[in-house]
């Protein structure tokens, strides 16, 4: 591991190749990245953040990233879709499955990991992104568990990473253009004890989304069993919407309204992702910073760990090269490969659940078996599926069949 030129005395900013901000999925693997090519980090990330999730992995990430299984609280094996009209739609996994973590236990475990790569971990708030007066990237940061009361220390870089998530205050203060701005779904979840019996309602190798207007407008809800616990759920983009009100409607109708809530958490959450992602300079922006969420789904953790690794790698080759043009690499590798993917989902998102007519025909689609399986073989592999060519035609005169409602939900 390089060594950072640290001040003795405590007065003057450490010094580091790159400052990671941020210790999520994006931060922490960039982080780990870094550090293993040799690099002095610093990842510095807030005490007691928590992103509302629900902990979804997809095979692919546990392969790519060298997940241990201790960490998957649950295997689900199998989906069911949740129309206005209550009926609901089973998608069974064939021969496979999806794990479940726990954000609070994952999200450590990254950081501890890109510790013990090499980077120094910090505790505190980011306060404002700084030059010094050769020029360099420098972060003011209030250390510690909680906010305020402590004095601003500083670090400088040669490059900093932007993983402090949605509408980032590094990449906004860093002048990437409209990090402050991408349009967002508001999510909150409550993580709740899971039900001791399973029934219609609840299977612990089950995840359920709910496409109901009344439990979200815009988006969807959901019910995400982690082993002990389960993630009770709902997104919305609209302001007026009560997103508490909906989980606790949802936890009515679930039989879980009187089980054990273990933590609340709540935050914005990308939808659409940025069109530049670094300053040209010395910043460049990760995971939900980078505004890196799929659309329709809501699913963030591989994407993220994904835009850190492109992100670190676009970090170590400007380092190497001394070319600033090498960070806008990473987004180009991102687009290149998943970009098509997003477009379709954005596209999804927008038509199927504008309204419950809508959601109640996007569930019937979810019958059909060619769409139970590209669907979950996209997802668990991240690319769209070649094989069964002729699936893809009858896909698309289902839903043309749909769209044009010559067929009942």
């Amino acid at each position: 591991m390089a060594q950072a030129n640290n001040a003795a005395d405590g007065r003057r900013p450490e010094t580091y190749d790159v400052i990671v901000v941020g210790g999520g999925p994006a931060g922490a693997t960039a982080a780990s990245e870094l550090s293993r090519a040799g690099r002095s980090v610093l990842l510095l990330d807030r005490a007691g953040r928590i992103k509302p999730c629900g902990g979804a992995v997809p095979p692919r990430l546990i392969r790519d990233f060298a997940i241990p299984h201790h960490l998957l609280k649950a295997r689900i094996t199998k989906a069911r879709m949740i129309a206005p009209s209550d009926r609901g739609v089973d998608m069974p996994i064939e021969g496979g499955y999806v794990g479940m973590v726990d954000r609070c236990e994952f999200d450590e475990w990254l950081r501890e990991r890109a510790a013990n790569d090499g980077a120094v971990r910090r505790t505190g708030s980011f306060e404002t992104f700084e030059r010094d007066a050769d020029g360099v990237a420098t972060i003011a940061y209030r250390p510690g568990p909680a906010p305020g009361g402590r004095d601003l220390q500083r670090a400088r870089a040669k490059l900093v990473i932007a993983a402090d998530g949605a509408r980032s205050q590094v990449a906004k203060q860093a002048g990437i253009p409209n990090a402050e701005r991408v349009p967002c779904v508001f999510a909150y979840h409550e993580i709740v004890a899971s039900p001791k019996e399973q029934g219609e309602s609840f299977e612990s190798d089950r995840c359920d989304v709910y496409y109901q207007g009344k439990l979200s407008p815009d988006f969807y809800a959901w019910v995400f069993p982690h082993g002990d616990s389960t993630s009770v759920g709902v997104g919305s983009a609209n302001k007026g919407f009560s997103l508490r009100g909906a989980v606790s409607a949802l936890r009515a109708t679930t039989g879980m309204a009187g089980n054990e809530t273990i933590r609340r958490e709540g935050a914005p959450i990308p939808l659409k992702p940025l069109k530049r992602w670094d300053n040209r300079r010395d910043v460049i922006a990760a995971g939900d910073a980078a505004g890196i969420v799929a659309p329709a789904s809501g699913e963030g953790i591989y994407y993220a760990m994904l835009g850190g690794q492109l992100a670190a790698q676009a970090a170590e080759r400007t380092l190497v090269t001394g070319n600033v043009k090498e960070l806008a690499g990473a987004r180009k590798r991102f687009m290149r490969e998943h970009g098509r993917v997003f477009w379709i989902l954005g596209i999804m998102q927008k038509f199927w659940y504008s309204s419950d007519r809508r959601r109640e025909r996007f569930v019937s689609i979810c019958r059909d078996p060619d769409v139970q399986y590209l669907t979950w073989q996209a997802y668990m592999e991240k690319k769209l599926v070649k094989a069964r060519p002729g699936a893809h035609l009858r896909i698309f005169l289902k839903d043309m069949a749909h769209l044009l409602r010559v067929v009942s939900p």
